[in-house]
């Protein structure tokens, strides 16, 4: 299975580029800044979520640089959430082309995932400027870059693995099930709240602690948060972790698109 998908990625590689040239064309028709805004959005809701949490709600991290704290997790967090709601429809959306001509429909989920993870790279941009100019040394809140820094791309594969394979349950189940377009909504939010994206579960009662690392994002975001923000090297356990919700989400999705994708044309 896996080789096969290789081969059409090899294959079909014109034909998602260009339909990810298309989805940055039509998402960006019309607006004077264009793709600058995948700078300026991160940015300015960092501003937000800052002002609120730091002077609203008095919230703080002990020992690091809160700004950095927020970012790191919100990024993060907003690519999944973006992703996985663009290519749950994706499938739905090119119902005209899937009826038309032959086409592996994994393409559609996997290319909204590639789409917005351009997006995403482009948001570390802010996020490093945000590092290398907030925190204070003197009350040990200040990020260096550091050698750690080069085991942060293997996260960003865990998390892009993880995301393909919720992208493809998810745009399978909106075939059969539209009513996931609007349960899922719900469902990321309380994923929000269930995701130390704000918060530091120290606060949390311990028997609420337990529970978090069967977060996968929780994983992820922990496991760049502890380079970024304590220069350490991430436990053993959360290098295994991300690595397998990575590969075992991907494999599943892959297994459940593959199983029923024959039946998508009777449903769209």
């Amino acid at each position: 299975m896996i080789k096969g998908i290789v081969a059409n990625f090899k294959k079909y590689s014109f034909l998602m580029g260009q339909m990810i040239s298309r989805d940055f064309k039509v998402k960006y028709k019309r607006s004077v800044l264009g793709i600058v805004w995948s700078l300026l959005y991160p940015v300015l809701m960092m501003m937000v979520m800052a002002f609120v949490f730091s002077n609203m709600f008095k919230t703080r991290v002990q020992g690091v640089n809160y700004l950095v704290y927020l970012m790191t997790g919100l990024v993060m967090f907003n690519y999944f959430s973006e992703a996985t709601n663009t290519a749950m429809t994706s499938v739905i959306s090119n119902y005209s082309l899937i009826k038309k001509v032959y086409l592996p429909k994994y393409i559609f989920p996997l290319t909204k995932c590639l789409f917005v993870g351009i997006n995403f790279l482009l948001t570390l941009v802010p996020l490093i400027v945000i590092i290398l100019i907030t925190g204070d040394a003197s009350e040990g809140t200040k990020c260096y870059i550091n050698i750690y820094y080069l085991l942060i791309p293997y996260a960003f594969i865990c998390m892009l693995l993880f995301t393909i394979g919720m992208s493809m349950i998810l745009s399978c189940i909106a075939v059969f099930f539209r009513d996931i377009l609007y349960i899922y909504g719900i469902i990321t939010t309380i994923w929000t709240y269930f995701t130390p994206i704000f918060y530091d579960i120290s606060i949390l009662p311990e028997k609420l602690r337990v529970i978090f690392p069967l977060n996968p994002l929780y994983q992820f975001i922990t496991f760049v948060r502890t380079i970024i923000l304590e220069s350490k090297l991430p436990s053993i356990s959360n290098f295994i972790m991300c690595g397998v919700y990575g590969v075992m989400f991907f494999l599943i999705g892959a297994c459940i698109f593959r199983a029923k994708q024959d039946k998508f044309i009777y449903y769209l």
